[in-house]
């Protein structure tokens, strides 16, 4: 395992591996303290950029040509839109209070913010960068994900996963889980399957991604679990605990956990690159990456 240093006041990171529109993979990490993106080139494990954005900058999410990132400035209320050809702000978008969670549909033309004051979801149009639409009574939004056909948007909350439809922006259906999900949350590349970071009960919540029914639970024990990614096959779902300071490797086939890593203290965010060689968790302190192969 290696650990890239950013040399910023960190109190929190959030990111996405991206292949940009130059097919070069880069990670974005944000700075919560700093108020600035991080943009690491994974060939080299370097910083290459860091960009100012808001206020306390937590979520991340790209679109699928690789050319914008959307991040959630929570003590802003806004999202920033950064160019990943220059790697600068080209856009601010207003979002509800406090904003977290972000994800952008296949077609790259809606992005989905959790506003966790506001109780909502945000929907911009990545077209003009302004929001069309809000989705209201969705009790502390944290975690974002959006099924691989755009149809359907799934909301972590305080207690409970929420499915909208894309169309009518409707909730269509609510697991109630009895205690918040915080922020991690996926969906796999078949649309069939949601991976559910459960920090209340220390599980991992697998659902059926069609009627948010429960079909498995992976008890991790301890820990407090919060990110969530999967590996481009799908075959392997790595969680940060956040309390336990390192990661657990769940087979997605036997739910069976095949590793936990130590990657230091407070890992939050974790996000798998293109290749699927590689693993990359935001760790809190000392405000770093640790790469995980």
């Amino acid at each position: 395992m290696k650990t890239i240093f950013l040399h910023v006041v960190t109190s929190l990171l959030l990111f996405v591996v991206v292949n940009t529109a130059q097919a070069q993979p880069f990670a974005y990490i944000t700075n919560q303290s700093g108020g600035t993106v991080s943009v690491i080139d994974i060939a080299t494990n370097t910083v290459v950029a860091t960009v100012p954005v808001g206020n306390s900058p937590y979520g991340v999410a790209v679109n699928p040509a690789g050319t914008r990132v959307y991040v959630t400035n929570g003590g802003s209320n806004n999202v920033s839109v950064i160019d990943t050809a220059a790697n600068t702000v080209i856009a601010t978008v207003a979002a509800g209070n406090i904003p977290q969670g972000v994800a952008v549909n296949p077609a790259g033309t809606r992005v989905y913010v959790a506003n966790g004051s506001s109780n909502t979801v945000s929907v911009i149009d990545t077209a003009n960068n302004t929001v069309i639409a809000t989705v209201t009574g969705l009790f502390a939004a944290a975690g974002v994900a959006v099924n691989p056909a755009g149809t359907l948007v799934y909301v972590t909350g305080s207690g409970a996963v929420h499915a909208i439809d894309t169309t009518s922006l409707a909730v269509v259906a609510t697991l109630n889980t009895g205690a918040a999900p915080i922020n991690g949350i996926v969906v796999n590349s078949a649309g069939t399957r949601l991976y559910v970071a459960h920090s209340g009960n220390d599980d991992v919540y697998v659902l059926d991604a069609a009627t948010l029914a429960v079909v498995n639970i992976v008890d991790l024990t301890n820990g407090g679990p919060t990110g969530v990614a999967l590996n481009p096959s799908g075959t392997r779902l790595y969680v940060t605990k956040y309390s336990g300071g390192n990661v657990t490797v769940i087979d997605t086939t036997t739910l069976a956990i095949l590793a936990t890593i130590p990657v230091g203290t407070q890992p939050i965010g974790v996000a798998v690159n293109p290749a699927g060689t590689r693993a990359y968790v935001a760790v809190n302190f000392p405000g770093s990456v640790a790469v995980i192969d």
